[in-house]
């Protein structure tokens, strides 16, 4: 029997294969790691590249549309708090990500930091002893946008990955994390 652990693995595994037919590319085991994995990803790049930072580009908070109601499940109109950040380390950007997070579903006392933004997700929930998992819901290849272009300056392809943060099974977060596809490879390091 396999485990529901295994068969979301099974399915990240899969993917990844999917996208390496049919870009005709090979991601490296960097990428990969960064792609799949569960935990906290500043953790993992403080690990390979030396202590990473924080740097907030935007934050501000909007009512829920349908396509956000839909993805956090909450009700459209909900106020939802969004941030943009940016991982930054060895002297230049290496992931942005951008989160949509129901506050009104985190623990009070986080809030504050929530919104301030500096902190990782992952530390913060350390930090306040939220118990919760992250599901991968997406990897994929994607233009960039303006946005991307200009913190990265390249017109490459980005690889990105959607996942959401579950606590006592209620989404509390949605977050898209994008990086341009030459980033973490085994030449980088």
């Amino acid at each position: 029997m396999v485990s529901k652990g295994n068969l979301v693995k099974n399915k990240l595994h899969d993917r990844i294969k999917q996208i390496e037919a049919e870009q005709g590319i090979k991601f490296s085991n960097t990428q990969k790691v960064l792609l799949t994995i569960e935990g906290s990803i500043t953790a993992i790049l403080d690990v390979l590249y030396g202590t990473v930072s924080i740097f907030l580009l935007r934050r501000h908070f909007e009512p829920a549309d349908s396509e956000t109601a839909a993805f956090l499940d909450v009700e459209e109109g909900e106020e939802i708090h969004y941030r943009e950040v940016l991982i930054h380390g060895r002297g230049k950007p290496m992931i942005y990500a951008l989160s949509y997070i129901a506050l009104n579903r985190c623990k009070e006392e986080a809030h504050d930091d929530l919104v301030n933004g500096e902190i990782p997700i992952g530390k913060l929930l350390k930090k306040y002893e939220v118990e919760s998992r992250r599901e991968i819901r997406d990897i994929y290849i994607e233009k960039p946008n303006a946005t991307l272009r200009e913190l990265f300056k390249t017109d490459e392809d980005f690889v990105s990955r959607d996942y959401v943060i579950i606590q006592n099974k209620q989404i509390i977060m949605r977050t898209k994390e994008s990086f341009p596809i030459s980033y973490f490879t085994e030449e980088m390091v």
